[in-house]
């Protein structure tokens, strides 16, 4: 490995590279310090001087999950309301390669993260922080008329719990799941979601074929 003496950021993303081929390929299961270490082609002990433990590995991994998912690339003109949850969700789901990879690697995570409690309080985070996206989107689409004047704190969480329920059956089911049925599902739910808004709503736009609102799909996360 090159050295890289006084440049402990570069160190740094080189081990994180390496924690994250060996993510891609084994998960969190195959996640340990020989691993890494192996990968980088590297000894355990030159590892440890970043990760004194395994527990402090599985940390990092999951912190780059979170920064992968944070740059992820978004497009220009994203869409209001609706059409801006729409498009949060389908970043989310498994329904390009990346995203299935990213999202077999996250669902790996559970495991170690059910078993550990301070991985559990950082998962626990991680997912109200994605709750409260959800919840400034429907907020959003509340305001416009688009979504029914209910709890959004309960509309989002019912919004994150489909989705997560989504991804699970595409990761296990691909054939079963694949990304235009995974689309499909997303825009009848969405569309069931504001079947309910109140009468003279600002949201009374056709729907398109099946009753789904004609929103596009652009890839912003946040």
């Amino acid at each position: 490995m090159p050295r890289h003496k006084g440049d402990h950021e570069a160190r740094r993303r080189e081990v994180s590279g390496a924690v994250w081929r060996v993510l891609a390929a084994q998960g969190f299961g195959g996640l340990t310090l020989r691993a890494v270490a192996a990968e980088m082609g590297a000894t355990t002990g030159l590892l440890t001087h970043y990760f004194p433990s395994k527990k402090d590995l599985v940390a990092h991994a999951l912190t780059l999950l979170d920064e992968r998912r944070a740059a992820a690339p978004g497009t220009r003109g994203e869409p209001a309301g609706l059409g801006a949850l729409r498009a949060m969700l389908l970043d989310i789901l498994p329904v390009t390669p990346q995203a299935a990879a990213d999202n077999r690697i996250w669902v790996s995570s559970w495991d170690a993260a059910l078993a550990d409690p301070g991985l559990a309080a950082g998962h626990a985070a991680r997912y109200a922080r994605s709750r409260e996206r959800i919840g400034r989107r429907v907020r959003e689409a509340q305001r416009r008329g688009e979504l029914p004047a209910a709890d959004a704190d309960d509309l989002a969480a019912a919004v994150q719990s489909f989705t997560l329920g989504l991804i699970v059956q595409a990761l296990f089911d691909p054939q079963g799941f694949p990304p235009e049925r995974q689309i499909r599902m997303v825009d009848g739910y969405l569309a069931a979601l504001a079947g309910g808004r109140a009468e003279g709503g600002a949201a009374d736009e056709p729907a398109g074929p099946g009753g789904v609102l004609p929103h596009p799909r652009p890839t912003e996360t946040d």
